[in-house]
């Protein structure tokens, strides 16, 4: 029974590590087109906006379609499988170009926050993909193919920069306008990659399965791995979406912006090469505690100065402490369900991360506006600081119950 076991989990295991191969890359590609919405929408929201305050509405708007997205991401996997969602994502990507070109020609600031939002629900989509890449594989395996899978956007870390720094004074003097128009047509390369995920419709069964939506959200460990998702990615899209517009506002050059963005990105996906294996050795909770002391980390290098090498640590530092804190978060949450549940568990947890994020988001500009840069820094540190305090509480709990299920197996010898 056991070698049947192996077998199965062997077969699944390569199953999932073709479809790794396929995610990564899309990750990569969808990366590229959300480096290109953060390098260029505070600058863009600046110029088309009536009022400077309004200038990364842009930007939260993108988040508002990451939240608006999640939950009709996962009805549609449910529904339909998740290679559908992936390609309505896509295309959703494309007209994120194709209408951002269109309104930065037209100087229409409101066209482009349509845009934005498309590319959040493009974004929304895609952060299934790391729960996709976990479908069916051994437990085992299951941190290592999430960690594979965030592991794409290094790639995205290199691309959406460069793509911004190639093309951004191609079409005089609308500055980006043809920046988006080759993200609509990295989508295209991304649809084209996704079309191959071995993802099917879920059976008749799985449709029904399952226990209560609420039930699952009332688990400690539930609760401490949405919590620090929501801690842990909101925060750094805090300081991340401010950086752009605080370098320009402290006389600094797009160039140092988009170098800052570009290493940012990088770190954000980079160390997921070993992430899962540091999360098989010394368990999840404790990655993500040590990814969100790194973005109180980055924080206080944020409040330290206001040059270039400043700004570019921070957004640095930041990365790897979302990566460490995000992927942690995630795995944490892979632990609460069973399969039949998935589709349902983690629409809702990414709902609720990237809920919290898009009404932190519409308050960024506002806050750096009136408040300044040193503000967004400081508001990162009580979040952290909640969110270490119920992951200890959520790991206290669980050894608990584990030494109290111990002390009730009856002793054989008696």
């Amino acid at each position: 029974m056991i070698d049947v076991t192996a077998a199965n989990e062997t077969s699944d295991d390569a199953r999932a590590r073709s479809n790794v191969w396929r995610l990564a890359a899309a990750q990569a590609l969808t990366g590229a087109n959300s480096a290109v919405i953060f390098a260029t929408g505070s600058i863009v929201g600046a110029t088309l906006a009536p009022d400077i305050s309004l200038a990364t509405v842009p930007l939260s708007m993108y988040v508002l379609g990451l939240a608006a997205g999640t939950l009709p991401t996962g009805a549609i996997s449910r529904a339909y499988g998740r290679r559908i969602a992936f390609i309505v994502g896509t295309f959703c990507g494309t007209l994120t170009g194709a209408l951002g070109a269109f309104a930065i020609l037209h100087s229409s600031f409101w066209l482009f926050c349509g845009a934005t939002f498309l590319g959040g629900l493009y974004g929304a989509v895609a952060q299934s993909y790391r729960f996709a890449a976990a479908d069916g594989a051994s437990v085992a395996f299951r941190p290592k193919a999430v960690s594979w899978v965030m592991a794409g956007g290094v790639f995205a870390g290199v691309l959406g920069p460069q793509l911004v720094q190639w093309t951004m004074d191609i079409w005089p003097p609308y500055l980006f306008a043809f920046s988006f128009v080759m993200q609509a047509l990295v989508a295209l390369v991304a649809m084209a990659v996704l079309s191959g995920v071995d993802a099917p419709k879920p059976a008749a069964a799985d449709l029904h399965g399952g226990r209560p939506l609420l039930e699952i959200a009332r688990q400690p460990r539930f609760i401490a791995a949405a919590l620090c998702g929501v801690i842990a990615y909101p925060m750094m899209n805090l300081v991340m979406t401010s950086a752009p517009l605080a370098m320009k506002m402290c006389g600094l050059s797009v160039s140092d912006s988009n170098f800052g963005i570009q290493w940012h990105i990088v770190a954000m996906y980079g160390p997921s090469f070993f992430t899962g294996s540091l999360i098989a050795r010394f368990g999840a909770p404790r990655i993500v505690a040590l990814g969100l002391a790194l973005e109180a980390v980055a924080a206080t290098i944020g409040l330290s100065g206001i040059t270039a090498p400043h700004f570019w640590a921070t957004l640095f530092v930041l990365g790897v402490g979302w990566n460490f804190a995000f992927v942690g978060a995630s795995a944490l949450v892979l632990e609460t369900h069973r399969p039949q549940e998935r589709n349902k568990v983690q629409a809702f947890n990414d709902f609720l991360v990237f809920g919290m994020m898009a009404i932190g988001s519409f308050s960024s500009g506002q806050l750096l506006a009136h408040y300044g840069w040193n503000a967004v820094n400081m508001v990162v540190f009580p979040p952290v600081l909640l969110g270490l305090v119920v992951l200890s509480l959520a790991s206290f709990a669980k050894r608990r119950a584990k030494l109290r299920a111990v002390e009730e197996i009856p002793d054989p010898s008696i």
